[in-house]
């Protein structure tokens, strides 16, 4: 096993269980970000939801490093963009009604981007995208959904979780399953690896 510390700049409890299930080992550190303020100022800017989910991803990384600056950290973080919006996560049912109630029907995407940092610098960085195409659901189906789902799907940018009932809302997927769920792992992986802090 390596010695080399990885620790992850998210509470996102789907990126955690990823990592756990790939046999990686680290710790969890809360970023002190403010994300809003970021994907603000740069959709303000026109910025793409690739450029919004790196910038995202690389304030998060940065951030943790300069409490950990030996370890590798990754930061992290999705964006749904769909019809020029670029959506955030839902703060409560209402929200999570006016989201799916916007995407239904439609064809979205969702970008998920990983940056390693090491003392203080981005060493490492990788975004990917998977493009969904929510179905025509009732109004039936998703008041039983949301029923089911709050608030578990909160922490989700497009309030649903592939992994589990979210996939009854989907008619086509198109993407890495990682990705939808929030991470590029593979790619990830093989950078854990290449820095020395997985077996090869």
């Amino acid at each position: 096993m390596s010695d080399i510390e990885i620790v992850l700049a998210s509470t996102s409890t789907s990126r955690r269980i990823m990592l756990e299930a790939a046999g990686v080992t680290f710790s969890i550190t809360a970023p002190n970000v403010d994300e809003d303020l970021i994907k603000d100022m740069l959709t303000g800017k026109g910025a793409a939801a690739t450029k919004i989910a790196d910038a995202l991803a690389e304030a998060k990384a940065l951030a943790v490093s300069e409490c950990h600056p030996t370890a590798l950290v990754i930061g992290a973080d999705q964006v749904l963009a769909c019809g020029g919006r670029i959506f955030s996560k839902a703060l409560d049912e209402d929200e999570a009604r006016e989201t799916l109630l916007a995407l239904r029907g439609c064809g979205h995407e969702l970008i998920s981007a990983a940056v390693m940092a090491r003392a203080g610098h981005a060493i490492w960085r990788r975004t990917e995208t998977a493009t969904m195409h929510m179905r025509e659901f009732s109004k039936e189906f998703l008041d039983e959904y949301l029923s089911a789902e709050i608030p578990e799907i909160l922490g989700s940018v497009g309030c649903y979780r592939i992994e589990g009932r979210g996939a009854q809302l989907f008619s086509e997927i198109s993407g890495d399953h990682f990705c939808i769920r929030g991470l590029p792992l593979i790619a990830l992986l093989a950078a854990l690896r290449e820095e020395g802090a997985l077996s090869s």
